[in-house]
């Protein structure tokens, strides 16, 4: 994720990224531009229309269109960012659980287990790199750890879930050595359900994009709606129509392409969640209170 910050205005005005829509539509603007001058010399040239024309009267029309464009693309913008926010809370939620999940296991077992509280910190600091992995189909930094690469071998389908079952058969194995009471092992078998409930969330996200009859429907509603937009307007507004045909085209289509970025934000785009930074902070944390305890 791109971090910036939001009080400098004129650095975030002037600023283009490789994600910026400008450059992504720039040459379909260039073709809009050109459609928008064949009209101008089709209507005004060749077939020397007036304000008083027919149609001239096609604007009051065409902005009954631009009010209904503009009410799917507000609706499509706020599902697209809602995806993106839900699966920031998710990512949340997994911190704020590595941390309780840890802080427990630290108070439940005694000093002289350190070994075992390593082996379980170790479970809990891969669990994020795995999903984040999991979820953008990318392998992780940590893929040159030797620790890392061992297990990643031995977890071939569905890594998080099969670090959860490991974690949970050393809890058991714990448990029946009577390191762990029946109530203890109650409690941390419920944070054991949260990792997975973070992890079925952010799948239903993945797996689940914006049905695509939706989508295509508003990008043809789109382009109709530039396409009619110089034959409008043209007879009113002249040359001035070509600039104001290209400006529309790229406000209306950037909402769009907007949209379809942040819709699966754990592609590890620049404005998509920052899941690996967020893995390596929940590690930071472990090591932190596994240091202390």
């Amino acid at each position: 994720m791109r971090a910036y910050n939001t009080k400098n205005f004129l650095k975030i005005l002037v600023s283009l990224h490789k994600s910026d829509t400008l450059k992504i539509l720039f040459p379909s603007i260039l073709l809009v531009g050109a459609y928008s001058l064949a009209v101008y010399f089709f209507e005004l040239e060749y077939l020397r229309l007036t304000a008083k024309s027919t149609v001239s009267h096609i604007g009051m029309l065409h902005s009954l269109l631009g009010f209904v464009l503009s009410m799917l693309l507000v609706f499509r913008t706020n599902t697209a960012y809602d995806r993106w926010w839900e699966g920031r809370k998710l990512w949340g939620k997994l911190v704020n659980d590595s941390r309780n999940f840890i802080i427990k296991i630290c108070g439940i077992l005694d000093e002289k287990d350190f070994k075992t509280k390593a082996q379980i910190a170790k479970y809990i600091k891969f669990f994020p790199h795995f999903l984040a992995g999991h979820l953008s189909k990318e392998s992780t930094s940590l893929i040159l750890d030797a620790d890392f690469a061992d297990l990643a071998n031995e977890l071939k389908h569905h890594p998080p879930a099969e670090v959860i079952f490991l974690l949970t058969k050393k809890l058991y194995q714990m448990k029946k050595e009577g390191k762990i009471s029946d109530t203890e092992m109650l409690f941390l078998d419920a944070q054991l359900s949260g990792f997975l409930d973070v992890c079925g969330g952010c799948e239903r996200i993945k797996n689940t994009p914006i049905p695509y009859s939706y989508s295509s429907f508003i990008k043809k509603f789109v382009v109709f709606y530039v396409l009619a937009l110089p034959v409008a307007n043209v007879v009113n507004l002249g040359y001035f129509m070509i600039p104001i045909t290209m400006f529309v085209y790229y406000v209306l289509m950037s909402l769009e392409l907007i949209a379809e970025e942040i819709e699966d934000p754990f592609n590890n785009d620049e404005n998509d969640i920052p899941m690996e930074s967020i893995a390596k902070n929940i590690g930071r944390n472990v090591d932190l209170i596994i240091n202390k305890a």
